[in-house]
């Protein structure tokens, strides 16, 4: 095993920056390629319900099959980035790979709904460590400098799969069956774990470290109440009824005792003198806010199109074009911004002035509001989340030291994930909420919650004056819903407010034919890494070297 240390830009043997750059854009290619089965997987399935229902049967549970998927994922993004941290990156990252492909095959051959539920926890399992780990090699593998714009690409891949995720798992359906909906995932998988195999070269961590065991379990019942809460709250139970008051309960019981613990272990799941940078904890909460904010738009907005506005549900992921394209454009120029100049707080403040603006621009929108406005205002909303979606996770990286860049992006990945949960459960309430007492109100008491995903051929079907008392009160539902999320959104302008521009590491002159550099390991023999500008709790102190120019390492095998 052959260390090799990287040449400074333009000095002598610069010209092996080509394979070597060439080596990192089919790294991120397979990195794109997992980034995609994890965001694409939920889309698909979704679509194709209604047909594994038909055939399945099981249509009590059918809520199971994504909500196992969620559990998983959420319970287990934290672990897979700390494996990451305590066993090396890519075998974490590859053993998430085959968990997520065996769990999309064993769903693929499902025979019943019990079967097919908890193949799909294990797919969740499995995913949970995929989001995590590309952000972590990405993180591992290119300084902070370089990040943005590559994170940026990130976003994309998140705009395709909301948009193309619904079309394709309907062609899926409709021409090769529900079970490709799941077996698609296997030949793209494949791919993505050979380019990573061969491509991808981080050194190997030797040290022994003690698991966690105890704050793990803790951990993992904590979020499990938590997502079970948001799930079944307002729908399965009532959430006043003593099944949601014992999770809760039980919710807050674990994550008590998970602090307690974590402040003893030798190796805590999730180190919690992250949470003293001040900026960590302020990306953290900011990426809570986009997660309740996104989701809770992408739950309403093709519900308001369809039931308001008259949309096919058919293509119902171009309904959310204009947000998509627009949060997909300018995630990628902030990153390339951020790449160019170094700075990053401006972007925040930005963001978070324009979500609010964009929801409380949404909460506007009545029966008589035309396609263009409103694609317009989701064109707001969606520049406003461009420019937070990929900045939060790069400022918190940028705030942990490199052995904790793990669970800094998966805790910066759990809140987003949680953000989503609450946003969806408390948005979701306050829109039934409210379509219930308008649709009283108005005498149409016979259109009621359980029938508020009446699409346009069925309300087209509808009684005049029920048709227009049912309109009237989705958009009063979707009313109270963006006003919610514009009131939380207002947390976020507040936090990007306090955010301190901590220079990135390698934010120094930049290389110029040297291609993204990879960061030092932790191994025995490699040179140790440049001290990152880290803040601590009385402020923030840039590390004295922090140059794009200062050597770096590959481990070869």
């Amino acid at each position: 095993m052959a260390q090799q240390i990287q040449p400074e830009a333009g000095a002598a043997g610069a010209p092996e920056a080509g394979p070597k750059q060439r080596s990192t854009r089919v790294v991120l290619m397979a990195l794109m390629i997992a980034m995609l089965l994890a965001m694409l997987d939920n889309m698909i399935v979704g679509t194709a319900m209604p047909t594994i229902v038909g055939d399945l049967g099981g249509m009590a549970h059918l809520s199971w099959v994504v909500t196992a998927y969620t559990l998983a994922t959420a319970a287990s993004t934290p672990i897979w980035g700390k494996l990451g941290d305590m066993y090396g990156r890519k075998g974490a990252f590859l053993s998430s790979i085959v968990v997520f492909l065996a769990g999309s095959a064993l769903s693929g051959m499902a025979q019943g709904m019990g079967q097919l539920i908890g193949f799909r926890a294990i797919q969740g399992l499995g995913a949970g460590g995929l989001i995590v780990g590309v952000m972590a090699i990405i993180g591992e593998l290119i300084p902070p400098r370089e990040r943005g714009k590559y994170q940026g690409m990130m976003a994309g891949v998140m705009g395709i799969a909301m948009i193309g995720g619904p079309l394709v798992g309907g062609s899926i359906t409709d021409h090769l069956g529900w079970r490709w909906s799941f077996y698609i995932n296997l030949p793209l998988g494949a791919v993505a774990l050979a380019m990573v195999t061969a491509v991808l070269h981080l050194p190997k961590k030797k040290s022994k470290p003690k698991i966690d065991y105890l704050g793990t379990v803790l951990l993992t019942v904590g979020i499990t109440s938590i997502v079970l809460v948001t799930t079944w709250g307002g729908t399965e139970y009532a959430w006043g009824s003593a099944r949601i008051m014992e999770l809760i309960a039980l919710g807050v019981a674990s994550l008590v005792g998970f602090f307690f613990v974590e402040t003893k272990a030798a190796e805590p799941i999730v180190p919690l003198h992250i949470f003293r940078s001040r900026n960590f904890s302020l990306m953290a909460a900011i990426a809570f806010i986009t997660g309740f904010v996104m989701f809770g738009a992408v739950l309403f907005l093709p519900l308001y199109q369809q039931s308001v506005q008259g949309a096919s549900a058919t293509n119902s992921g171009l309904l959310l074009l204009p947000m998509l394209l627009s949060m997909t454009v300018v995630s990628l120029f902030a990153g390339r911004v951020t790449t160019s100049t170094g700075r990053y707080k401006a972007f925040p403040i930005v963001g978070s002035v324009l979500m609010v603006t964009g929801l409380y621009l949404l909460s506007t929108m009545d029966t008589g509001t035309t396609r263009l406005t409103s694609g317009l205002y989701m064109a707001i909303l969606g520049a406003g989340m461009g420019c937070l979606l990929q900045i939060t996770m790069l400022v918190a990286q940028n705030s942990v030291e490199m052995k904790d860049i793990g669970v800094g992006s998966s805790t910066s990945t759990l809140a987003r994930t949680l953000g989503s949960s609450f946003g969806v459960a408390i948005m979701g309430a306050l829109f039934n909420s409210r379509v219930q007492d308008e649709m009283t109100a108005r005498g149409g008491a016979g259109v009621t919650q359980a029938s508020a995903q009446l699409d346009a051929a069925s309300l087209a079907k509808l009684p005049v004056p029920l048709r227009e008392a049912y309109q009237h009160a989705v958009s009063s539902g979707t009313h109270g819903a963006f006003v919610l999320g514009a009131a939380v959104a207002l947390g976020a302008v507040l936090a990007s407010l306090f955010v301190k521009e901590v220079p990135l590491r390698g934010a120094g002159p930049k290389p110029s034919d040297a291609g993204p550099a990879v960061v030092p390991g932790e191994s025995a023999g490699d040179p140790a890494p440049a001290p990152a500008p880290v803040e601590s709790a009385g402020g923030s102190a840039p590390a004295p070297a922090e140059t794009a120019a200062a050597p770096t390492v590959r481990e070869r095998v």
